[in-house]
């Protein structure tokens, strides 16, 4: 069986340096941090007061009020994504087979801002009106519900699920994707990923892990996961998208190529809940992988 080539057409980016790719790139080359004090709940009380969250973000940019409202802050992030990336590639969907055209998009966690509010409010009323919840509350959650928005939104009808796999979601969702239109089952596929942990239990929870970095004094400075002095990485939002497509199908339509992917590769470190292995992050454990698997981009 002859493999397909598989080359990237279009991208687009919400994150806490920018609302649009552009604009990401732009804080990126000139050295900007996305971290701040968290706005989006009282984190005074929290051995964590910061993040790096999504600034200015308009729901109604991506839908009208109605349709946000069903929608988590994560999916409304990989919708936003999504449309960019889909502009990007600068496809004729009029004259595409949507058959053809898949979604493959991840979250760790899904929609845990949404589980948080209706959580609460089912604690608040619990004793006197009794339990009510909001209709919407489990496909506001669920972590394949934004691959199924963007899928409804264009009508895209391939291959349709979530990858999760901690922060290695985006990754995997990407390496299926590639692999799905490398053996035939698609000619594009819409991938990557999205989150909107900055809530109370997402930053709650990592704290009770001693995960999170608490240097609330200087947030700016807090990431950095290669220092003799780091205490923890930084909560972060947003949501990043690829349009992946079947190399001859994009030359056909005259697509701007921004590159190929090569190949991928998964591996795990199978040794503890959150450490690495001094083994795995060794230059013997490296090369080991390597030599094994010719390209590497696991869970670390």
């Amino acid at each position: 069986m002859e493999l397909k080539r598989v080359v990237v057409t279009g991208l687009g980016a919400i994150t806490p340096l920018g609302n649009t790719l552009p604009e990401t790139w732009e804080g990126i080359i000139n050295g900007k941090s996305g971290a701040g004090p968290i706005t989006q709940f009282d984190a005074s009380k929290f051995k964590t007061q910061f993040a790096c969250e999504v600034k200015g973000f308009d729901p109604l940019k991506v839908m009208d009020r109605k349709e946000a409202r069903k929608c988590d802050r994560y999916s409304l992030f990989a919708i936003d994504a999504a449309k960019q990336a889909i502009e990007d590639a600068a496809m004729d969907l009029d004259n595409e087979d949507k058959n053809r055209i898949g979604v493959i998009f991840a979250s760790g966690i899904g929609g845990i801002k949404t589980f948080d509010e209706e959580v609460l409010s089912y604690a608040k009323i619990k004793d006197t009106i009794g339990p009510k919840f909001n209709p919407f509350f489990i496909p506001k959650m669920i972590s394949d519900i934004a691959a199924g928005h963007i899928s409804m939104l264009y009508g895209f009808h391939g291959p349709n699920f979530a990858t999760v796999s901690a922060c290695a979601s985006s990754t995997n969702a990407i390496s299926d994707a590639f692999n799905y239109i490398r053996l035939g089952k698609a000619n594009v596929i819409i991938t990557g990923g999205a989150e909107a942990a900055v809530s109370e239990s997402g930053v709650g929870g990592f704290n009770s892990m001693n995960a999170l970095s608490t240097r609330n004094d200087s947030p700016e400075t807090a990431s950095r996961p290669f220092s003799a002095s780091r205490d923890g990485f930084v909560m972060g939002e947003g949501g990043a998208c690829l349009v992946l497509e079947e190399m001859e199908h994009a030359l056909a339509r005259g697509a701007k190529i921004y590159c190929e992917i090569a190949g991928t590769g998964m591996s795990a470190d199978a040794y503890h809940l959150t450490a690495s292995s001094g083994w795995f992050r060794s230059e013997a454990g490296y090369a080991q992988r390597i030599g094994r698997r010719g390209n590497d981009s696991g869970r670390y």
